[in-house]
């Protein structure tokens, strides 16, 4: 018995439509005859901006100040003007070739043999079996995103008292969700010794949520069956424990990039940010195939993931044009206080990273961290930055730095003093 595979030939083809694979479409279509297919297993386009129904969005890509679903809305209309073609409810299940793909959709399943493919699947968060949290299973545990789908896209009903797991910018995200869902937030919990977001939100968020925000405290268990009663929290330091009720538990931030595609490819995942290994012109290690957006910067906001998606053109075109990629190359490796820097190799001609900035993840609060490169063993540059580096957000260091960086020097060590 066979069964019927329908075959499509766009040049390229993206997966995920999000803001950086749409931002990719709107960018490629015109100059290609309209020849973009996007792919997405939602049934609507837009990724996480159409469930974050909240101001913010839209700054840095189109400089307005929009809302989470306006923002997802004008992306996709971008895309389908520019020529592209957006087919959701397409689930992509694996390769059929260097850049050939299958998915299934509700008309039967599809094979996509294109020119070039362009991964825009971006990061999830850790849901609680991925963060071992021990105690009862109860109804009442939720990601941000589980809990925005549910209040934004299903209207559905949530608790009345919340415990959020997090402190950063998306747990206020998550806070004023519940409270539009008329819930509560008693406690805010973060392992670091300061809230992870900006003052700027974190201040007059206590203040209009009533929350108190809960420093090097973490969740110890979970009690309730079959409903959520109450988590069991920790002060780390002292191991003092205390009994918090609560019938909504929202597990924020603990991301981790949607790779299953890239890792059936075989293509080389870097250990720190467990996205693609990618170079600044987000090239990975599999010829013709680009990853861009939050997969490969576990996770910054929507309009640096868009940015991301208008960078990739350029070389997406460069590909299907037949130009050679540059020989030689420096591997950037981020050191401790640092997790992970995107993009993580450098070739000699290549564009500059997207907006000019290396992107870095700190597991610690410096207030005005002098950034060090070593090469060779040795300091080729150093240079002090007047903005934090803090954990729960990425940290942005100019690519000025980089001028001192010999092309053939071998890997260079990104740290601090």
């Amino acid at each position: 018995m066979t069964t019927d595979i329908t075959t499509l030939t766009p040049d390229v083809v993206i997966v995920g439509a999000g803001p950086s694979g749409l931002s990719a479409a709107r960018a490629l279509a015109p100059k290609l005859g309209g020849g973009v297919l996007v792919l997405d297993r939602e049934s609507t386009a837009g990724g996480i901006p159409r469930h974050s129904d909240h101001p913010g969005y839209g700054i840095r890509d189109m400089r307005r100040f929009m809302s989470g679903p306006a923002y997802a809305r004008r992306l996709v209309e971008q895309a389908e003007a520019a020529g592209a073609t957006i087919r959701t409810n397409a689930t992509v299940t694996g390769w059929a070739g260097d850049h050939a793909i299958e998915a299934t959709t509700p008309e039967g399943r599809i094979r996509v043999e294109a020119r070039a493919v362009v991964l825009a699947t971006g990061a999830r968060e850790r849901p609680r079996p991925a963060r071992l949290i021990p105690g009862d299973r109860a109804r009442g545990v939720y990601t941000t995103g589980h809990l925005q789908n549910l209040v934004h896209l299903r209207h559905g009903k949530v608790g009345r008292r919340a415990v959020i797991v997090g402190a950063e910018l998306v747990s206020w995200s998550a806070a004023l969700t519940l409270r539009e869902a008329g819930c509560r937030t008693v406690l805010m919990t973060t392992e670091y010794p300061r809230p992870d977001s900006y003052a700027l939100f974190s201040v007059p968020g206590r203040i209009l949520f009533r929350t108190r925000v809960a420093t090097r405290t973490r969740v110890r268990r979970i009690i309730g069956r079959p409903e959520l009663e109450a988590v069991e929290v920790e002060n780390i330091d002292t191991g003092e424990r205390r009994v918090v009720e609560c019938d909504t538990l929202i597990l924020t931030g603990d991301w981790i990039p949607d790779h299953e595609l890239a890792r059936a490819a075989g293509i080389t995942l870097d250990p720190g940010t467990k996205g693609p290994l990618v170079d600044s012109a987000l090239r990975t290690d599999r010829p013709g195939v680009f990853a861009v957006g939050n997969m490969l910067h576990p996770v910054d906001t929507a309009d640096i993931a868009a940015i991301d998606g208008a960078h990739v053109a350029r070389s997406v075109i460069a590909w299907l044009n037949g130009e050679s990629v540059p020989a030689g190359q420096v591997r950037l490796v981020a050191d401790a206080p640092f997790r992970w820097v995107s993009p993580e190799i450098l070739r000699p001609g290549d564009p500059v990273p997207s907006r000019r900035r290396l992107l870095l993840w700190s597991d610690r609060y410096i207030p005005f961290p002098q950034v060090v490169l070593r090469q060779g063993g040795k300091v080729v540059a150093r240079r002090r930055l007047w903005w934090p580096a803090a954990p729960g957000r990425v940290f942005r260091v100019p690519t000025g730095i980089l001028s001192a960086v010999d092309p053939k020097g071998g890997t260079v060590h990104i740290g601090t003093r």
